[in-house]
């Protein structure tokens, strides 16, 4: 049964994981009068423009902080894309950081009896999951994580969306204004359909407690197919300007990565993981179609007009600027787990690996409630002092805060954890918001470098162990 109340019921609330982005804003724009909207935001609100929106504060690393925002809703859309670094220094790659993020959230909505999960997402190709660009697989994994607990699960998958304030669209309308002659490399012959940003809001609603959509992959586009250097052509013609658009057989993912970057006025961390995508056909698979209702589809030249002529953006509350430690450190790393371990079998395994790895440097004690304290050579004072949270701690994922030590600046801030992911095919080690008591150019080059390195060799260790 659909769990869409009757029109003398309350309104469902709907949470948004990254209201502030794009198709978030443009979503509350929208529908703030059909939903009880609740935005979510690392930071404070200073003044929220609709009072009949609400918005949660929330840190997305932890869990505790994503159930306290998930309280209380019945559908939550997930929009978060772990582009760019919250903290001073970040260890890890986007796709630890999203992966980590939606197992995060997947987590809360359980604890929190939320109904269903909606991620907006990329096209898929048919392909085998290990020749797929890392962004697109980064994707894949997030989907396959949000949807491996109890709530329904609502996969939408998109190319790109056209409308005004798209980052991917900008970018094309760029990279047009800019350059009268377009070189273009042989990704631009491959093959996409993309949608307006009318159209994906509209499936985005009719996704919204609709039993015939749990548990379902849709993917989603315009009727036309396109390639990304027709694209250019058409976006040309719609902006009145005349450009030479012509392919060269030869042009490496370097170079694309930069020319993009410098005359589409994008950021890298934007450009590279798109760019790297586009080797890929992005076509909407008929098996996972949008069938739900028909839809009277924008053509392309019609929703490039209204990206371009449009001067209105959806309003956004201001916040307040966001009070924390200036340095602080986060540091994530994936090891494969081969033997389907436990991450209380593998936490277990580090405090033992750790002292012997450096037995004539680091000495381990641990309390017999699971805390361990890592001293240097003969020092009574520890480097570092971890403390279980057994309330918050189960077999996939065991949490340590960080208490003590002289490597450590404040001990009521950052957290170490080991977890499990993707049905226990990965482990995930992380450091949260650790702030270091050594100076800060002293730090980076010292003991980060060296945090990464027993990392990687704690790897090759568990690695070296499967093997047996």
């Amino acid at each position: 049964m659909p769990f869409s109340p009757a029109e003398n019921k309350p309104k469902l609330k709907v949470a948004i994981a990254g209201a502030g982005g794009y198709i978030g804003s443009w979503f509350i724009e929208q529908f703030k009068d059909k939903y009880h909207l609740i935005g979510l935001s690392r930071k404070k609100v200073k003044s929220n423009p609709y009072p009949e929106v609400e918005w949660r504060q929330v840190e997305l690393y932890s869990i505790t902080s994503t159930v306290e925002a998930l309280k209380g809703v019945d559908v939550a859309i997930y929009l978060v894309h772990s582009m760019n670094a919250s903290t001073r220094l970040n260890q890890g790659s986007f796709e630890d950081t999203d992966l980590l993020l939606a197992d995060n959230f997947s987590r809360a909505a359980e604890l929190t009896d939320v109904k269903q999960i909606i991620y907006l997402g990329g096209l898929i190709p048919d392909e085998p999951e290990e020749e797929l660009s890392r962004h697109l697989k980064s994707r894949l994994e997030v989907e396959k994580t949000l949807g491996s607990r109890k709530a329904k699960f609502t996969a939408l998958r998109a190319s790109i969306i056209v409308g005004p304030g798209g980052s991917s669209f900008d970018m094309i309308r760029n990279l047009i204004n800019r350059l009268p002659v377009l070189m273009c490399p042989k990704w631009t012959e491959s093959l996409t359909q993309p949608i307006s940003l009318r159209d994906t809001l509209d499936i985005l609603d009719t996704s919204i407690g609709n039993p015939n959509l749990f548990n379902k992959i849709i993917e989603i586009g315009s009727p036309e197919v396109m390639s990304y250097k027709e694209m250019l052509k058409r976006t040309a013609e719609v902006m009145g300007k005349k450009r030479l658009v012509f392919s060269v057989p030869v042009f490496s993912l370097g170079l694309s990565k930069f020319w993009v970057g410098l005359f589409g006025d994008s950021p890298p961390q934007l450009v590279s993981p798109l760019v790297e995508s586009l080797r890929h056909q992005l076509t909407v698979n008929q098996k996972y179609a949008f069938k739900e209702k028909e839809i009277d589809f924008l053509d392309y030249e019609e929703s490039v007009k209204i990206a371009l002529s449009s001067n209105q953006r959806p309003k956004l509350p201001t916040f307040y600027k966001k009070k924390g430690v200036k340095n602080t450190v986060r540091s994530i790393q994936r090891i494969p787990n081969f033997n389907q371990n436990s991450a209380l079998w593998v936490a277990k395994r580090y405090k033992i690996w750790l002292p012997s790895y450096f037995r004539f440097l680091i000495r381990g004690i641990s309390s017999s409630t699971g805390d361990i304290g890592f001293y240097l050579l003969w020092f009574k004072k520890p480097m570092l002092q971890l403390t279980l949270i057994p309330d918050r701690s189960d077999h996939q994922r065991q949490l340590f805060y960080i208490t003590g030590g002289w490597l450590v600046k404040r001990f009521d801030y950052g957290w170490l954890e080991f977890r499990e992911v993707l049905d226990s095919r990965y482990i995930l080690t992380a450091i949260h918001e650790f702030v270091p008591r050594l100076p800060w150019i002293i730090y980076i080059n010292t003991q980060a470098r060296m945090h990464l390195w027993v990392m990687n060799s704690f790897r090759k260790y568990l690695e070296k162990k499967s093997e047996n």
